[in-house]
Formats: structure tokens, C-alpha cells, sequence
């Protein structure tokens, strides 16, 4: 059953949550554990964490499942253990979302195997696509309403990934993370998941994590630029950019700037808009308070990203001006014009 379209044919956009594994590492989680044996260890725990992001005012939150596949789980000698882990995951967030006085979907979150696929690795594209349909399987079992495919980089494994979340009758989201100069760490660009999501009828698609809001920002712009019209786009950074502080990960994003990013990520054409790491239920209930005052203005191009979430690295720029004259037929370096009615980064 697709949940998913009618409540965005009621809505101009639908929050997010913010990140499952930078809190729970706030709420105890050792580096090196399992977040996905919490779901059982610790259920309370994930549970709070949903009940949080819900408060803050999430439409979608997204189960404990992210290395939930065989192949991740057998880092941890639990890779016998994908349905129980990954029905749990489900169970409870839909739990939490039955409690809410509002429509809340469960998104069951699938992440990478951790594996290179063929030609480059040992995995074969039907193994990977065994291992997605597995704890597809398991999560919709659970109850999720949507199969979430994220921070995946290669064409190869998202396909496989895809093609196992196929084999459950749910809607599919995809997300990709750019982090390197505008291109996931194996090459694809925003264009090339604007074409996944017309072969393979993905019900969104966007990009996720990265090095930081700005640049996930002037990807959406770029990724709806080469989308139809119709499709619904996906924005779910990071909490700004990441740094060691005393040996710890600590992101330095302010609720005010993951506000910006949510207003700016709308502009540019996301309708799914949310927090990866280090977003926490404070930056979600600012987010959902700036996108209900917010009043759509055009896609920014990249002063504006830039004024107001910081720099983007110049190979990123380099990346994005190239990709927007490949899209446009023009010769290097003439960026700026619209193209399918939309504005681009330049």
C-alpha cells in the first residue's frame, strides 16, 4: 500500500527525522557496536529516539536498520540475524508512529552493503540484490510504509538495492551521498540519479549525509534541473560539517543554519527534507518551525547557498558548472541559463 503519494498530495513538503546513529551515540552507543542490535538490547532507547523526532515534528522517521544487510550484520557475527533485526527496527518505529495524533510514515531505512559490487569487487549483483530483498523483506514484515535506499555511491549497487526492494510490494526512495566534488565516491553525478529514478520509477530520490548543507543544497538545485518536473527530490544533510572535538565527531551546524538549509532545500525543489548527522530533534522542531513560516521563493543559485550555509568547495563548483553545461548542450563554461523551467547552480 502506497501511504507515501496521497500524503504529499496534501502537502508541500514532509519533514524528515534527523540522524539515528550520532544520537544514539549520545545515548551510550560505543564506536565499533552495532546500532542495529540496540533494536533489541535497547529498544527503549530507539524507541525515545523516535518519540523525539516525532515531537520535533517529523512526518517520516526512519527505522534502526541502516547496516541492517548480511553483509554488514557479519562484521558483528549477526548476520543470522537480518529478519529479527531488521522486523524490530520496523516494529518500532511503527509503534511510535501509530502513537502520534498526525499521519507519520515509516520509512525502513536500507544502507550499503559495504561491499564493491563486480566488476570492481567480489559482490555479484545478484547476491547484493538477495542481501536488499532480505531485509526489504524483514522491514516491510515490521510494518514500514517505504523502503528508504540510502547514502549508497555506486550505480551498480543501487541497482541491486532497487532491485531487492522490488521484490515488497512498498514505494521506493533512493539517496545518494555527493561528497566528492559534487559526485558520490563512485562518479555518479545529481543527472546520473535523475535518470535511476526514470528507468526504475523510484517515488523519490535525492542525496544524503555529504560534506555539509551547502553542497547538498546546490545538488538539489542540479538534481532537479535534470529531474522531471513531477519528481519528488529528497534533501537530508548533515548538520553541518563535521569535526574532531577532544576525539569525538561533533557536527557545527546551529538549529539556525539546519533551518536555512530546510528553506533553501525547499526552494531548490525538495519536498522531502530532513537531517543525517548530527541532527538532532532541537535542529528538527526549528526546521519545522522556518518551513511553516517559510513562502517558496525561486531555486537559489550559488551566492545565495553560499551566503547563507557557507562555502562549496571549489572542485564541487567545478563539478556542478560542468555538469550543468553537459545537461544544457552549451560549451564550457556558459552556465546561468534555465533549463526545463528551472534555475541553475552556476
Amino acid at each position: 500500500m502506497d501511504r507515501l503519494t496521497p500524503l504529499l498530495a496534501e502537502r508541500p513538503w514532509l519533514l524528515a527525522d534527523g540522524a539515528i546513529g550520532s544520537n544514539l551515540f549520545d545515548r551510550g552507543l560505543q564506536s565499533g557496536d552495532a546500532p542495529e542490535l540496540w533494536n533489541i538490547d535497547h529498544p527503549e532507547k530507539i524507541a525515545a529516539l523516535h518519540r523525539s523526532f516525532i515531537g520535533a515534528g517529523a512526518d517520516i522517521i526512519l527505522t534502526n536498520s541502516f547496516g541492517g544487510t548480511r553483509n554488514r550484520l557479519k562484521l558483528h557475527k549477526a548476520d543470522g540475524r537480518v529478519r529479527e533485526l531488521n522486523e524490530t527496527a520496523a516494529s518500532i518505529a511503527r509503534s511510535e508512529a501509530q502513537r502520534a495524533e498526525r499521519v507519520v510514515l515509516v520509512g525502513g531505512s536500507i544502507g550499503p552493503t559495504g561491499e564493491i559490487l563486480e566488476p570492481l569487487g567480489p559482490l555479484s549483483a545478484e547476491a547484493a540484490r538477495e542481501s536488499f530483498a532480505e531485509q526489504a523483506a524483514a522491514l516491510a514484515a515490521g510494518g514500514a510504509d517505504i523502503l528508504w535506499i540510502e547514502t549508497l555511491s555506486s550505480v551498480e549497487e543501487t541497482e541491486a538495492a532497487v532491485a531487492g526492494a522490488r521484490s515488497v510490494d512498498l514505494p521506493i526512495v533512493a539517496t545518494l551521498s555527493f561528497d566528492t566534488n559534487g559526485r558520490t565516491m563512485m562518479g555518479i553525478t545529481p543527472a546520473d540519479l535523475a535518470g535511476l529514478q526514470r528507468k526504475h520509477g523510484l517515488a523519490a530520490c535525492g542525496s544524503n549525509c555529504g560534506v555539509g548543507p551547502a553542497e547538498l543544497v546546490a545538488g538539489i538545485v542540479n538534481l532537479a534541473t535534470a529531474s522531471d518536473p513531477s519528481a519528488i527530490l529528497v534533501a537530508k544533510s548533515n548538520c553541518g560539517i563535521p569535526q574532531f572535538v577532544d576525539g569525538a565527531i561533533q557536527f557545527n551546524g546551529t538549529p539556525e543554519m539546519m533551518a536555512a538549509y530546510a528553506c533553501l532545500s525547499y526552494d531548490a525543489g525538495a519536498r522531502i527534507i530532513g537531517g543525517c548527522c548530527g541532527t538532532t530533534a532541537e535542529h528538527l522542531k526549528v526546521m519545522r518551525h522556518a518551513l511553516e513560516a517559510h513562502v517558496k521563493a525561486p531555486a537559489p543559485d550559488l551566492s545565495v547557498i553560499q551566503a547563507k550555509l557557507g562555502t562549496i568547495s571549489s572542485g564541487a563548483m567545478a563539478q556542478l558548472r560542468g555538469e550543468l553545461d553537459r545537461l544544457a548542450g552549451a560549451a564550457p563554461g556558459a552556465t546561468g541559463r534555465r533549463l526545463t523551467g528551472r534555475r541553475k547552480v552556476s
